[in-house]
């Protein structure tokens, strides 16, 4: 019985860990889709909602009305990006911003906003540069960062030493924490900063592989060791600079006279 139940727990482990995945990305979508939904579907409002809603626009809207509301909003999205490529385009957005800069409250919102849209689609610079490790949140505990750029401002002047912005997500990269730390205390990383994303969204699970230099200098010696010609380790240099040749093993039971490398008449390899 228990033997049953076993088989029975790891198969249902097995396909949670198939169904889970699956059923969440569905479930994301859905509800991606639903939010949208919910401001596209404004753009109808010139339709009358007897046509777009069901029970004579008492019910949910059509699912065929909210894919044409949301390729409305597509098309309307594109037009204000081409006519921000042209002087009556950009004096409109300018004025626009102006107008919303002026309302209370509002204002404070729409600037953060714009500055976090200016900060991810600045082509300046990429927003994560490099990949770091910091001891966050104490010492002696390392977390995975970003570097976003170095404090040059008030922040160095009345710290007297250069802090580096690392930002440190949480998964699944919904929020995380700005640390300003000091450069001589950050440990840069050589991996990329999309494997340093799937390390953070697969729970530290996934990690690129990693070949240091010690182990490359390795591999490369090893590789010319393998080369034709007489082994490296085996080769010696006489007192006159020439090449002498290694000396077999069973030479020592020969006696004192063959124990002594052999002069070669050869000249060394020039690579």
């Amino acid at each position: 019985m228990k033997t049953l139940f076993a088989h029975w727990k790891a198969a249902f482990l097995t396909g949670l860990a198939v169904v889970l995945p699956a059923a969440v990305s569905i479930g994301v979508v859905i509800w991606l889709l639903g939010t949208v939904a919910n401001f596209t579907d404004t753009l109808l409002v010139f339709v009358p909602k007897a046509w777009t809603h069901t029970r004579n626009g008492e019910g949910p809207m059509h699912l065929y009305w909210s894919v044409l509301a949301l390729v409305l909003a597509i098309l309307l999205v594109g037009l204000v990006g081409r006519l921000a490529r042209y002087y009556f385009g950009k004096k409109l957005i300018q004025v626009v911003d102006v107008v919303l800069m002026r309302v209370p409250l509002l204002n404070r919102i729409y600037s953060a906003l714009k500055q976090i849209n200016e900060a991810f689609t600045s082509n300046k610079a990429a927003t994560f540069k490099q990949v770091v490790l910091v001891e966050f949140p104490r010492l002696g505990l390392y977390s995975i960062g970003f570097i976003t750029g170095t404090q040059n401002g008030e922040v160095q002047a009345k710290s007297r030493e250069t802090l580096l912005s690392v930002f440190v997500p949480t998964p699944p990269l919904t929020g995380g924490s700005i640390v300003l730390v000091p450069e001589a205390d950050v440990v840069k990383l050589d991996m990329s900063v999309a494997d340093g994303l799937k390390f953070i969204m697969s729970l530290g699970s996934v990690s690129p592989a990693y070949v240091s230099q010690e182990t490359a200098l390795g591999a490369g010696a090893a590789r010319d060791s393998t080369e034709p010609g007489l082994p490296r380790n085996l080769v010696g240099v006489s007192e006159d600079g020439g090449l002498t040749a290694p000396v077999p093993p069973w030479t020592a039971l020969v006696g004192e006279r063959t124990t002594a490398a052999v002069a070669l008449p050869m000249e060394p390899k020039i690579r």
